[in-house]
């Protein structure tokens, strides 16, 4: 059964020391799978996508009639904002361990205003298109199909977050999503 405010849950059985991605992956078996809009629920939730951080909300493509498959709840770092949305790496979109290394990417950058200090993931579209793994899991999203509150995941809550197997793909399994992005780089 899954615990309320599971991110929260996780961490507190971390108590404050440093654990490995192991320890969180079975920490994380061991409370069951969230529901994404508990997830959402028990953050801090915004109208507003928040740059230089993880953003989680439930979504409904306008194309979603035509596209091979998506992700109805993705855990997106936007990179570039637009009048009417915005582009973002899509975690989901990477089996869980090329998602922590795709952040570790991401958080090893430079500090060359690229990465703030730990609290914030500073990265372009201009920069991750650079990184075959990033470039293969961009996605562009409309303020107008998102379904749901943003859920902002914060820098203590990065690691929990791609671990999460909570990808809601349509149309496809996701061993065959996961696949299909694998052949992008």
């Amino acid at each position: 059964m899954a615990e309320d405010n599971f991110i929260q849950s996780v961490q507190d059985s971390a108590r404050d020391a440093p654990q490995s991605i192991k320890w969180y992956r079975n920490k994380i078996q061991e409370f069951g799978k969230p529901a994404p809009l508990d997830l959402i629920r028990d953050g801090r939730r915004t109208t507003r996508v928040s740059a230089f951080n993880l953003n989680m909300f439930v979504y409904s493509p306008k194309y979603a009639a035509t596209l091979p498959y998506y992700d109805t709840f993705p855990l997106v770092l936007p990179l570039e904002r637009y009048k009417d949305g915005f582009l973002g790496l899509n975690f989901h979109y990477l089996p869980i361990p090329l998602r922590v290394r795709l952040l570790d990417k991401i958080k090893s950058i430079p500090q060359d205003n690229q990465y703030d200090a730990g609290e914030q993931l500073r990265i372009n579209y201009a920069r991750a298109r650079t990184l075959p793994m990033a470039k293969a899991v961009i996605k562009r999203y409309l303020y107008g199909h998102l379904k749901s509150q943003i859920r902002v995941v914060m820098p203590d809550e990065w690691v929990i977050a791609v671990l999460l197997p909570v990808q809601r793909f349509k149309k496809a399994s996701t061993s065959k999503v996961y696949n299909e992005t694998k052949k992008m780089f």
